[in-house]
């Protein structure tokens, strides 16, 4: 039997980074309009050769992303993003969306925090409507800062729970910030009503997972593949339905695992933890999300019954609303017993939704 098309797969994505998200040529127009100068790996030899499994190669991502942060000097530019951000995810398949944002990267530019949040709330909204996806943010706070600046985006998030904000992160270099120290972020957003997503189990070991779970009360675990080091770690997390937001070009790019291959996407499933696929940084790792569900097919031999069991574990990991959530787990089922949905193109309203 023909394998199905994949990017017809409804599907949620749970693990996009915000101005990972752009379109290279979209970075490359903003540089240009606002005179950046940008390296040639983000521009003729992009995707750029990447590996942060040491302190300067890591240096060297982090110095990537904010050179791509600093082409966004315009509300309609940060529009933009948004805004082609979910016209591509509806190309992709995605009917829900929760794009991760740290507004301290932003703030000095918009206004502040608050003044941000609210920009990108708005641009959320507008691309909702235009696009037919379905989105959320979730608040992320930077583990290499002062935990008092966690805290206040953690007051910032739930001040905006139930109005487009729906979680609340931990990101950036995990040798660096241990949980321990953001406990209070995190019982403040999650008395807010706001679910946990800390990263962890990336560029550390379990040792960097156990704690997102025990302190941080971690509902997802941005990336967690080195969780397999340790198998009763593994099921802790099967046995607590944590959903590990897995992204295999990312690891692979980023030096985490050496090929497609070694990233334990077949071994964390078959140990039953829930696992959400996710594309990270497209505009530095070069793939987006149908490519990570093209890989775990290609590579770690998942037929289409399991590709769309990973599909549903994306959307009941997700915050999406129960009408979403239940319209998307039927196109899945709809995804597998063949029944035809348009293709999205750019900017067209999602079809299923």
């Amino acid at each position: 039997m023909e394998s199905r098309d994949l990017s017809q797969l409804p599907k949620a994505h749970l693990h996009l980074h915000f101005t990972g998200s752009m379109r290279h040529s979209t970075l490359v127009e903003l540089a240009l309009r606002h005179r950046v100068q940008l390296p040639e790996s983000l521009v003729s030899e992009w995707p750029p050769a990447l590996r942060a499994t040491d302190e300067r190669g890591w240096f060297r991502f982090q110095r990537l992303y904010d050179l791509a942060r600093s082409v966004l000097q315009t509300p309609e530019d940060l529009r933009r993003l948004v805004r082609e951000t979910a016209e591509d995810e509806a190309v992709e398949g995605s009917g829900w969306l929760e794009i991760q944002v740290d507004p301290s990267g932003y703030a000095h530019r918009f206004g502040g925090l608050t003044p941000t949040v609210e920009l990108v709330l708005d641009a959320v909204r507008e691309a909702e409507l235009a696009t037919g996806v379905g989105i959320g943010v979730v608040i992320a706070a930077n583990r290499t800062r002062h935990p008092l600046d966690a805290r206040t985006l953690a007051r910032l998030a739930v001040r905006y729970a139930g109005r487009g904000v729906v979680g609340f992160g931990l990101s950036n270099d995990e040798r660096r910030g241990r949980p321990y120290e953001f406990e209070r972020a995190f019982r403040i957003a999650r008395r807010g009503g706001l679910l946990s997503t800390p990263h962890g189990g990336e560029l550390q070991g379990p040792e960097s997972v156990r704690p997102c779970i025990d302190l941080l009360g971690a509902d997802r675990i941005g990336h967690g593949v080195r969780s397999v080091e340790d198998p009763r770690l593994v099921e802790k997390i099967a046995a607590r339905g944590v959903t590990l937001e897995v992204c295999p070009a990312s690891n692979v790019s980023l030096g985490v695992a050496r090929s497609v291959g070694e990233v334990p996407v077949r071994r964390l499933f078959e140990a039953g933890v829930p696992i959400a696929l996710g594309a990270d940084d497209p505009l530095l790792f070069g793939s987006r999300l149908t490519a990570q569900y093209e890989l775990a097919r290609s590579e770690h031999g998942f037929t289409d019954e399991e590709l769309a069991e990973l599909a549903r574990c994306s959307i009941r990991g997700s915050a999406a609303p129960p009408g979403v959530r239940k319209q998307l787990l039927q196109g899945v089922d709809d995804w597998l017993a063949g029944v035809p949905r348009p293709v999205a193109a750019a900017g067209a309203p999602a079809a299923w939704l």
